[in-house]
């Protein structure tokens, strides 16, 4: 199985944005729960994260966004931080086939703060790493 990233979709209500995506990448869910749950895994691909609690409640702080909680941990499957500023970032990670993970992915923010290119650009990080 090959990595593949999804067109993005995009919604607006207000001043509040959501982009998602639909990330499949070429690895089982065990081996990229670690890229989105751990702060070594997160620096690989995405960003810092200064601080991870890894548990509902825990704080987080992700260098290029802000601080908050994690606001939903479902082991192996759910990881959801919520930013101070209101933003939010959800990788919920599903079996695609024997081999394979369907990352789907929400990014909630105000302003003017993420792209979809910059997102693309990361997940092809994430999709490439070994």
């Amino acid at each position: 199985m090959s990595g593949s990233i999804a067109q993005g979709t995009s919604q607006t209500h207000g001043n509040t944005h959501m982009l998602h995506f639909l990330v499949r990448v070429p690895r089982r869910m065990e081996d990229v729960w670690p890229a989105v749950a751990t702060p070594e895994g997160l620096a690989e691909w995405f960003t810092a994260a200064d601080v991870l609690e890894p548990r509902l409640g825990g704080a987080v702080t992700l260098r290029d966004l802000g601080s908050g909680r994690v606001t939903a941990w479902d082991v192996d499957r759910v990881a959801e931080y919520t930013l101070d500023d209101g933003g939010r970032v959800r990788f919920h990670l599903e079996r695609d086939g024997d081999e394979g993970t369907a990352l789907r992915f929400t990014h909630e923010y105000r302003g003017d703060a993420a792209s979809a290119p910059g997102w693309r650009a990361r997940f092809e990080k994430l999709v490439s790493r070994r």
